[in-house]
């Protein structure tokens, strides 16, 4: 019972985050490279475009485009994937950059930032990226 309480009190307090979490607009990205460990910045930019995402990103001399889908919390207790909307709280995205691709999934933080995951075709490595809304 107890768990429940705590459960249904830390959605209630999330629940006006996914109502604000909107990932459409432009960020300062930071990441580091899964390779190297180096540190990159840049820019990225998310439009929503009919039921997905558009997402690209500039870093350095290279641009990298995206397509994403939304995700949010449908119940107290359901987490859904879906079409784009204003309410999703997470991002996945399948990228293309020159001659390879990639996959990306970000999750809004309390702080309104967003943090995800990233790796490319054919690597064993995975490695993350912030991003903070201009």
């Amino acid at each position: 019972m107890l768990i429940r309480c705590l459960t249904a009190a830390a959605l209630l307090v999330l629940t006006p985050m996914a109502a604000m979490a909107d990932p459409v607009g432009t960020y300062d990205v930071i990441g580091n490279n899964p390779d190297d460990g180096s540190e990159y910045r840049g820019t990225a930019e998310v439009k929503r475009t009919g039921d997905t995402y558009s997402v690209t990103w500039n870093i350095g001399v290279s641009n990298f485009i995206g397509t994403g889908l939304g995700a949010k919390f449908v119940s107290d207790t359901r987490f859904e994937m879906g079409v784009a909307g204003p309410d999703d709280i997470a991002l996945s995205v399948g990228y293309v950059a020159k001659d390879n691709f990639g996959v990306a999934m970000y999750f809004e933080q309390p702080d309104g930032h967003w943090e995800g995951v990233w790796t490319y075709g054919g690597s064993t490595k995975a490695t993350t990226e912030k991003w903070y809304r201009k």
